[in-house]
């Protein structure tokens, strides 16, 4: 529904632009002053005055709208990282929580003892370092000669 309206407004605007061109166009319609832009004489008549009004206010509107679709994706492009992070931390969040419930039934749980693994009596700050021998054959040989 907008895009129709902004057409309809598009389109007035151009047949008012093509009409005050060309109802203030030839030797009728004279620059009664002399007229200079950037020291560029305009000679002619004012439709010819009315065109260039015309072209600068197209281009003035070309640059607001550049300058505008940067911003706007300058904006969403935050917006998108802002909801990245927030989706990052729920998942933080989760883990850690999923983490801690489960070294709180590991300490719980009387099958494991204080380092976190079965039948292990070190502390769960250096159970990486530890590991719990198992009995070799030979041993098993040497202990029942």
């Amino acid at each position: 529904m907008i895009v129709i309206i902004g057409l309809a407004v598009l389109l007035v605007a151009v047949i008012v632009g093509v009409l005050g061109v060309l109802s203030n166009a030839g030797p009728a319609h004279p620059l009664t002053d002399n007229f200079a832009v950037f020291g560029y004489h305009v000679t002619g008549s004012t439709g010819t005055l009315f065109l260039f009004g015309i072209v600068v206010g197209a281009v003035a509107m070309l640059g607001m709208s550049t300058l505008l679709a940067g911003a706007r994706r300058t904006a969403a492009r935050g917006q998108d990282a802002r909801r990245e992070l927030a989706r990052s931390q729920r998942e933080t969040a989760f883990i850690n929580r999923d983490r801690a419930t489960l070294l709180e039934q590991q300490s719980l749980d009387p099958a494991y003892g204080e380092g976190g693994q079965a039948g292990s009596n070190r502390p769960g700050l250096f159970r990486r370092w530890f590991r719990v021998r198992q009995p070799t054959e030979s041993s098993q040989r040497d202990v029942n000669l």
